[in-house]
């Protein structure tokens, strides 16, 4: 029984999408998606997802892709919701004979694959919704009621931490600090696609018109109409501050633009500090790579 995988990632534009495609294609493999963003459908452009432009099969040109495109926007998911799903693509993947091939940009996500999670409680619903409403409306006090070491602000990861000591009286650092479990591939063959930060700068400036032209606007509107929390997505965020006419359409797409590469810079700090590939590949990959790896 084939047991091998592969974990393909880098920053955004870097072009691991296309290597993980064409990886996949040749060795007989199935896409599997790491990316929190492009897990949801209606945002194809938005998210820079396989999809984008394309109607949402089971397979892009012959090769079978999991994870995409697969919640609507009024979900919510949790990095062990995630770590379910992508063992059940897996174990599906190894008992068709086929080698799952992972490839996404989310860090945490990444992190969890290789290195499962540490065991969370179960919240409640009342306890979800009441540390939510204090984010919402005062964050500053809700983080006064955690340590005096939680460092974070941003509003996901507050209400997260407050939920929890909410429903146990515990905090989120009791249960961090517990052994982790539910890595999906410890051991996978991980391959870092890390281009030139010019070239990334390039690839990205070009890029962004094209997700315009594709339909981007289009899903800012099913963003706002569905109070998905824009945040989430870098060009979510600048669509819909034009859309209510808080930014010119010009102000929109520099800010856009800056933002993802701002946000590529803090993939490649991660990259350096938390992930250890078996392989980097300093460009956007080729064939001679391709038969490399293999």
């Amino acid at each position: 029984m084939i047991e091998k995988a592969y974990i393909i990632t880098g920053p955004t534009a870097s072009g691991k999408s296309d290597f993980a495609h064409r990886l996949a294609r040749k060795i007989g493999g199935v896409v599997i998606n790491c990316d929190s963003v492009q897990i949801y459908r209606d945002i194809e452009n938005i998210s820079a997802s396989p999809y984008a432009g394309r109607e949402l099969t089971d397979c892009i040109d012959g090769v079978p892709y999991r994870l995409f495109s697969i919640l609507p926007l009024d979900r919510q998911i949790s990095v062990s919701d995630y770590l379910t799903l992508a063992q059940n693509e897996y174990n599906a993947a190894i008992r068709a004979g086929k080698i799952p091939v992972f490839v996404g940009g989310t860090g945490y996500y990444i992190n969890a694959l290789v290195n499962g999670i540490s065991p969370m409680p179960d919240v409640d619903d009342a306890s979800r919704a009441r540390a939510r409403e204090l984010v919402a409306s005062d964050i500053e006090a809700a983080r006064k009621l955690l340590p005096s070491d939680f460092k974070a602000t941003d509003p996901q990861r507050v209400a997260r931490a407050l939920e929890v000591f909410f429903a146990t009286n515990r905090h989120l650092v009791e249960f961090q600090n517990l052994p982790r479990v539910g890595a999906v591939v410890p051991n996978a063959t991980r391959i870092l696609i890390l281009p030139d930060v010019e070239l990334l700068r390039e690839r990205i400036a070009r890029r962004i018109p094209q997700m315009l032209s594709g339909g981007a606007m289009a899903e800012a509107e099913k963003i706002i109409a569905s109070n998905w929390d824009e945040s989430r997505a870098i060009g979510a965020a600048q669509l819909c501050a034009y859309l209510r006419r808080e930014k010119s359409h010009d102000e929109c797409v520099m800010d856009w633009i800056n933002k993802t590469n701002q946000y590529a810079k803090r993939q490649r700090t991660w990259f350096r500090t938390q992930f250890q590939p078996h392989i980097t590949i300093n460009r956007t990959g080729d064939d001679a790579d391709i038969d490399s790896v293999i």
